[in-house]
């Protein structure tokens, strides 16, 4: 039925049941309200184009924050971490919202801070790097990159915290540094630093475990010793290079009882050249540790009956280091 046959009918069943002033304002309405089908016929919808401005799209990346990236990426490469973070913040001054940019100066400025001592810069830097992470995050939530970034300067800043809020930071940074390794697998940091936290839970004294039972709603799901070996153990292959790795994870065979598995890796690192001071702290450590446990394991093979292993003379693979550090004024 057209639509004006509908109003006339409306005014005769109207004008029947009312009487007076109501009749012309029953009226009034019915013209100035027609059924909604005619609305749609007379005006139809078109679909709204978006502007150039207004359409998602990513913005091509300059010929000179390319630039900065790669001169970003030879500085780190060459341990001058630094320099690469203030590279990387070039870049984020002319593209505040670059997402390599802002999760490589979140890792870098943490890396940077844990080198002091001082809690006051170490505490500058770890806040800086949560910045960054966090802004790399709110582009990419579930980002492998951002989560690990995110999760590496909770870890961090958890060390300066006192037990409760170490313990909340603990709980809360356990979704990142599992969607870390679930997108980013090809990534050693990951894995590390997954093994590290689940160590770690693994670990909580009586203390720990009851404030996190009755204050923090339970126990964080994942803490295992094994689970956590297995976690280095994929950091290991993956950058088998890496002096850091060797230690946690030699440390980690030797607590659980190990202690053939962490002769293994501590000679394995005995075998690898420091290229930083960093890494001649831990190659020392790694020297440190390993005479102690060859003498234990050969008082234990001694009672079984069986041959020791054959201690190996002492490594010299970072002598160059040494030389070099030595000769600097």
């Amino acid at each position: 039925m057209p639509p004006v046959s509908r109003m006339r009918l409306c005014f005769l069943v109207v004008t029947r049941s009312w009487r007076g002033g109501a009749v012309g304002l029953l009226l009034c309405a019915a013209v100035a309200l027609p059924p909604a089908e005619a609305q749609f016929r007379a005006k139809p919808r078109k679909p709204v184009a978006l502007t150039a401005a207004e359409a998602p799209r990513e913005s091509p990346e300059l010929p000179a924050i390319r630039a900065m990236l790669f001169q970003a990426a030879t500085l780190k490469n060459s341990y001058k971490e630094s320099e690469a973070l203030a590279v990387y913040q070039e870049v984020l001054k002319a593209s505040p919202s670059h997402y390599l940019a802002l999760w490589q100066a979140a890792v870098l400025s943490i890396r940077i801070g844990a080198r002091y001592t001082d809690d006051t810069r170490k505490s500058a830097y770890f806040d800086l790097g949560r910045h960054y992470a966090d802004q790399a995050l709110g582009l990419r939530p579930e980002g492998g990159e951002s989560n690990y970034a995110v999760a590496l300067a909770m870890f961090s800043q958890a060390t300066l915290l006192r037990a409760g809020a170490r313990l909340a930071a603990f709980r809360d940074l356990r979704s990142h540094v599992y969607l870390a390794t679930e997108r980013r697998p090809d990534l050693a940091e990951t894995w590390e630093l997954r093994g590290r936290w689940q160590y770690r839970v693994a670990h909580y004294n009586l203390l720990e475990r009851a404030y996190s039972k009755l204050i923090l709603g339970g126990m964080p799901a994942g803490g295992d010793s094994r689970e956590a070996i297995s976690c280095l153990e994929k950091a290991r292959a993956l950058a088998p290079q890496n002096l850091q790795f060797c230690y946690d994870l030699a440390r980690m065979c030797r607590y659980q009882g190990r202690r053939r598995r962490a002769i293994e890796e501590l000679r394995a690192a005995a075998k690898i050249t420091p290229l930083t001071s960093e890494d001649l702290v831990v190659s020392r450590l790694c020297r440190q540790m390993l005479p102690p446990l060859l003498r234990a394991d050969a008082r234990r093979q001694a009672r079984l009956g069986r041959p020791p292993l054959v201690e190996s003379p002492p490594a010299d693979a970072s002598r160059t280091l040494v030389d070099t550090l030595q000769k600097k004024p």
